[in-house]
C-alpha cells in the first residue's frame, strides 16, 4: 500500500492514481467493473483532466482497460495472467536474487532480518491482525531480498509484477478460508531468508518457486476467484 498522504504526490493526477490503483487491488472495485469518471470525480474529490490522466497511466499500468469513445473498466482477471504474472515474476526473481546474493554486503542482511522480524511479529489469527499492515511488511521483505541487485529496472519490475499478484491475493479474503490459511506460511518466508542469508541461490531460488506455486494453488481453488470466473466450485475446499 501507499502512503495517502497528498504531500508525497508531485502531482494531483499521481496521487488520485495510486487512490485508485489502491481500490483496485484491495477489492473495491471489481474485475470488469466499468469506471464511471463523474463517480470518480465524486469519490477521490478530483476535477476531470487529472482524473483522465491518472486513468491513462493505470491502463498503461495494466490496472485498467481502456477503450476509445467508450470509457474505462477495471482489467480482467484470469488464472491464465495470474499463472504468467507468477511465471514473470520467478523469472525476474531468480536473476535478481542471484545477483543480490552475489553482491550483498552486511547492511543488506540487516534489511532482510529487520523486513522478516516486522512479518514475522503480524499474527493472522489475532482479533487485531492488519492486513494492509500485512501486505505492506510482506512486499518489504520479499523486495528487501533482491535489494542488492545491480538493476534498479528489475526491481521496479519486481515491485510492480507484485502489485499484480496481490490483486489476485485478495480472492483469498474469503470468510470460509481461516485467516492461518490465508496469512500464514508453513515456514516458508524463514526458509527462503536463511537460504538467502546463506548464499544458497539455487535452494532461495527452488524455495522462491514454490512459495509461489502454493500461492497459485490457493488462488486457483478460491471460491470468490471461481464465482468471477463462472469455474466450477467445490464447496467442501476449504
Amino acid at each position: 500500500m501507499v502512503d495517502m498522504n497528498k504531500d508525497n504526490f508531485a502531482t494531483i493526477s499521481d496521487r488520485v492514481m495510486c487512490q485508485i490503483r489502491h481500490d483496485i487491488l484491495c477489492g473495491e472495485f471489481e474485475a470488469g467493473q466499468k469506471l464511471i469518471l463523474s463517480e470518480l470525480k465524486e469519490r477521490y474529490q478530483v476535477g476531470g483532466t487529472p482524473l483522465r490522466e491518472a486513468m491513462v497511466q493505470l491502463s498503461w499500468q495494466k490496472y485498467v482497460t481502456m477503450k476509445p469513445q467508450k470509457g474505462f473498466w477495471v482489467a480482467d482477471v484470469s488464472l491464465d495472467e495470474l499463472r504468467g504474472i507468477l511465471k514473470t515474476r520467478l523469472a525476474l526473481g531468480h536473476v535478481a536474487l542471484q545477483d543480490a546474493i552475489k553482491k550483498g554486503d552486511e547492511v543488506w542482511e540487516l534489511q532482510i532480518l529487520t523486513a522478516f522480524h516486522k512479518l514475522n511479529r503480524l499474527d493472522p489469527e489475532s482479533t487485531l491482525f492488519d492486513y494492509d499492515e500485512w501486505e505492506l511488511r510482506h512486499k518489504e521483505f520479499h523486495l528487501s531480498l533482491v535489494a542488492c541487485d545491480g538493476s534498479e529496472f528489475i526491481r521496479e519490475m519486481i515491485s510492480h509484477i507484485y502489485d499484480q499478484q496481490e490483486r489476485y491475493r485478495h480472492f483469498l479474503l474469503n470468510a470460509r478460508l481461516s485467516p492461518e490459511k490465508q496469512y500464514h506460511d508453513n515456514g516458508e518466508h524463514e526458509a527462503l531468508m536463511k537460504a538467502v542469508l546463506a548464499r544458497n541461490a539455487d535452494l532461495a531460488c527452488q524455495l522462491l518457486e514454490e512459495h509461489s506455486e502454493r500461492l497459485y494453488r490457493l488462488l486457483e481453488e478460491a471460491p470468490s476467484l471461481k464465482a468471477l470466473l463462472n469455474l466450477p466450485g467445490d464447496e467442501t475446499i476449504w
